[in-house]
């Protein structure tokens, strides 16, 4: 399943992590493991937040995605199922069928 992976790092750890050089190696690091179809790094609230999106085979994943973020900077994270165009136009058209 299509998965949006939302990173929000606290300004403190982050900052630790920008300072000693881990920080792109976290970054980086998710994009070798995920192999995400797009990533995006952006400021929000102000705290460094990335979004990955990538696809989940199973649950068991959660964790291998996850537990590098909350150990190197105390992240918070958001795992969210998405759909592409393809996968709603699709959708409408099975919902459709079933009215």
């Amino acid at each position: 399943m299509r998965m949006m992976l939302k990173v929000s790092m606290p300004t403190d750890a982050s900052n630790a992590a920008f300072e000693d050089g881990s920080l792109g190696k976290v970054l980086m690091g998710a994009i070798d493991r995920l192999k995400p179809e797009a990533a995006y790094f952006f400021p929000e609230n102000g705290r460094r937040t990335a979004l990955y999106f990538s696809d989940m085979k199973d649950e068991a994943q959660i964790p291998v995605v996850a537990e590098p973020f909350f150990h190197a900077v105390n992240a918070d994270i958001t795992l969210i199922p998405v759909m592409n165009a393809d996968d709603v136009a699709k959708g409408i058209e099975e919902a459709a069928k079933s009215l």
